[in-house]
């Protein structure tokens, strides 16, 4: 899985704020990502993060 920082994860299951998008803020073995609706940020296993990907929009800028 080819992440990087800066990119808008599209997630399977929905923030409980109801949004599936989420900026990759740190990569390492915990993920740390933010909600791109609500501006929460949570650091997320590397595992559960890459199991609930849908699909990646690259941040090209």
């Amino acid at each position: 899985m080819n992440v990087n920082v800066g990119d808008i994860l599209v997630m399977k299951k929905p923030h409980p704020c109801g949004n599936r998008e989420f900026e990759v803020l740190r990569i390492g073995a915990d993920f740390k990502i933010k909600c791109t609706a609500c501006n929460r940020e949570v650091m997320v296993p590397r595992v559960k993060v890459e199991k609930n990907i849908k699909s990646i929009k690259e941040n090209r800028g």
